[in-house]
C-alpha cells in the first residue's frame, strides 16, 4: 500500500437540510459536531493527501473551518451528494481519484476507505471502486433500506438492489437464503477517477436508478463497471435521531 498522496483527494459532501434529522452534520455527538467526527476518522486513511468537506451551507463551513478543516460551497440546488463531490472536484484539476466519504458516518473505519481506494491504485483501467459487506442474517438481507449487490467472479458488481438478490428459487423460505448463498452487503462509498466523476454527473438519472432509488445503478446503464473490494468492517449512517443515540452510547 502507497502512503499519502496529493493525487488522491477526499470529498465529504454535507448538507445542512435533511428531512428527517435537520442540521444533521452539525448534531453533537459526544462534544463534537459530526461533520468533524466524519473528518477525523477520514484523514486517519493512509492514501487520502487531502481532504474537503463540500457543503452548501455557510454554518457548516463555518464549523469546518474553526476544527481547521478545508471547505468548499458549493450550489444549494445541487442535486446529490455524487453531484455536490463532482462540483467540488471540477477545481482539482492535478487530482486522479476522488473519494465521496458520507458525511453522516462518524464511526467509518479509515481502513475501509483504503480498501475502496486500494484496487484503483493498483490497476489504472478501474475508474470506480466502492464497498461490500458479506450478509451473515436475514434480517439483514430482507431490509429494503440495507442495498444488495451481485459480483462477477473478478469482483465487479453485476447489479444492486433494494430486493435480495440472487433469487434462490428452490428454497421456498426466504429467511434461509443467506444459509445457502452468500449474499453482499453494498457499503455506499465511492471511490472515482476524477475524469469518470465529472462525466457521470453530467448523466440524466436513469431508469433503473429512478425505479430502486440508486445512482449507482446509472453507472452500470452507462456500461461501464464497479469495482467492489469486500470488507470485514461495517458502518452505521445517521439518518434519525435514535441513530443519533445509538452512535453515542457507542462513542463513550
Amino acid at each position: 500500500m502507497v502512503s499519502k498522496s496529493a493525487s488522491i483527494v477526499g470529498i465529504i459532501p454535507a448538507r445542512y437540510s435533511s428531512t428527517r434529522l435537520p442540521a444533521k452534520p452539525l448534531v453533537d455527538l459526544c462534544g463534537k459536531p459530526m461533520i468533524q467526527r466524519v473528518y477525523e476518522r477520514a484523514w486517519q486513511s493512509k492514501l487520502i493527501g487531502r481532504l474537503i468537506v463540500a457543503t452548501d451551507d455557510e454554518r457548516i463551513a463555518s464549523v469546518v473551518r474553526q476544527f481547521g478543516g478545508e471547505v468548499t460551497l458549493t450550489p444549494p440546488e445541487i442535486r446529490s451528494g455524487s453531484d455536490r463531490v463532482a462540483y467540488a472536484a471540477k477545481s482539482l484539476v492535478e487530482v486522479d481519484i476522488v473519494v465521496n466519504v458520507q458525511g453522516d458516518e462518524p464511526l467509518i473505519a479509515p481502513e475501509m476507505i483504503d480498501q475502496a481506494i486500494q484496487p484503483l491504485v493498483d490497476d489504472p483501467s478501474i475508474l470506480v471502486g466502492t464497498l461490500v459487506r458479506k450478509i451473515d442474517s436475514a434480517k439483514e438481507m430482507l431490509n429494503p433500506g440495507i442495498v444488495k449487490v451481485v459480483l462477477d467472479g473478478s469482483g465487479f458488481a453485476m447489479y444492486f438492489s433494494r430486493s435480495p438478490i440472487p433469487y434462490a428459487r428452490d428454497l421456498p423460505r426466504m429467511e434461509e437464503w443467506h444459509t445457502h448463498h452468500q449474499y453482499f452487503k453494498h457499503i455506499g462509498l465511492y471511490v472515482y477517477r476524477r475524469s469518470f466523476l465529472l462525466k457521470f454527473a453530467g448523466w440524466d438519472e436513469s431508469p433503473l436508478e429512478r425505479v430502486e432509488k440508486l445512482e449507482q445503478l446509472r453507472i452500470l446503464e452507462h456500461g461501464y463497471r464497479i469495482k467492489t473490494a469486500v470488507t470485514t468492517f461495517d458502518s452505521i449512517p445517521v439518518d434519525t435521531a435514535e441513530d443519533v443515540e445509538r452512535v453515542k452510547k457507542l462513542l463513550r
